[in-house]
């Protein structure tokens, strides 16, 4: 699924680069206070002007935009403050009083045009990656997510660090959701309202149907051969709702031999008991089983579809946000 314009600004940057427009990014590196765009934020300014993304979704934009101006032309980076009262937030765009500090940096003469190429192409290929440069813009380089920065890929979490500022870029999140189900109609809007790029898979195409699920992303294909062909990583949420054993288990033996980073599955406690005879037997380890999340969703007492799929979402938030 392709990502909307504001959450494609190292492509646009790299694009605009090579038109010959010349690029600048701007990067959150730090904030205080209130902030209304999280660390990480970017916006890129070309040579004559032109502007995608945000830093402050406000009147701070057009001071970044006359640094990163200037930066083009001279060829430095340079690390911008910002900060106001709350009598005078509403003029730089902030909610109420604050500070923040953003990192701009032209691309070719500060930020290699190969090493954004690569940032790139990690991003295209679904491979976590690090952008950590030095504040005084001496030196920048690439980590990967098993380097120093594992807990901070882990949380999703960029910032600074010392005399560095560590930009995570992981590859968006995806949900996906084996059997088109009552609880499955409000799960994935609500997925996409947090987030996800949610997938549906269900062989049975009269329950998988456009008319039940209108423009979602649907595979009637079986739910092993669906999972290879979407692919699974540690940025992926599996949740089993159909309640057959035919349908759920291939899905949940791939998700089980995959890095996903949560597998749920609905079911009563009993229902769980028999799938876990049925994993033991098929070679899966108790480590292994243990990492599936059943009764699927946090213990809200939830009873109807829309309540149930509220606490799978909840579960799922704090499985990423705070581990298993």
């Amino acid at each position: 699924m392709d990502r909307a314009e504001h959450d494609r600004i190292p492509e646009i940057a790299l694009d605009w680069h090579r038109a010959g427009k010349g690029a600048v990014l701007a990067t959150v590196i730090e904030t205080w206070g209130s902030a209304p765009r999280p660390l990480g934020s970017q916006l890129v300014v070309s040579g004559a002007g032109e502007m995608m993304g945000s830093v402050s979704g406000g009147c701070v934009e057009g001071a970044v935009v006359e640094e990163a101006r200037a930066a083009l032309a001279d060829g430095r980076s340079r690390v911008l403050t910002f900060g106001v009262s709350d009598d005078d937030a509403f003029a730089v765009g902030l909610a109420c009083g604050g500070q923040i500090r953003v990192l701009v940096e032209p691309v070719g003469s500060v930020l290699p045009d190969e090493m954004l190429s690569d940032i790139v192409m990690a991003r295209a290929g679904r491979l976590p990656v690090a952008y950590v440069v030095h504040l005084d813009g001496s030196a920048r380089r690439l980590e990967p997510r098993d380097g120093a920065f594992a807990n901070r890929f882990r949380a999703d979490k960029s910032g600074v660090e010392g005399d560095e500022f560590v930009h995570i870029q992981n590859p968006p999140l995806r949900m996906i959701v084996v059997g088109a189900v009552h609880i499955a109609q409000a799960l994935l809007p609500m997925a996409r309202a947090c987030g996800y790029d949610p997938v549906l898979i269900d062989p049975r195409e009269a329950f998988g149907s456009d008319a039940r699920f209108p423009g979602e992303v649907i595979s009637h294909d079986w739910p092993d051969e669906a999972m290879a062909a979407v692919g699974l990583d540690q940025r992926t949420a599996v949740v089993t709702l159909t309640h057959d054993a035919k349908l759920d288990d291939p899905a949940i033996m791939a998700a089980l031999r995959s890095e996903v980073f949560y597998l749920g599955c609905l079911g009563s406690s009993r229902t769980h008991a028999k799938r876990v005879a049925r994993l033991e037997e098929a070679g899966f380890s108790a480590a292994e089983i243990a990492r599936i999340h059943a009764p699927v969703g946090a213990d809200i007492g939830a009873k109807s579809p829309a309540e149930i799929a509220v606490s799978v979402m909840a579960e799922i938030t704090r499985v990423l946000r705070r581990g298993a």
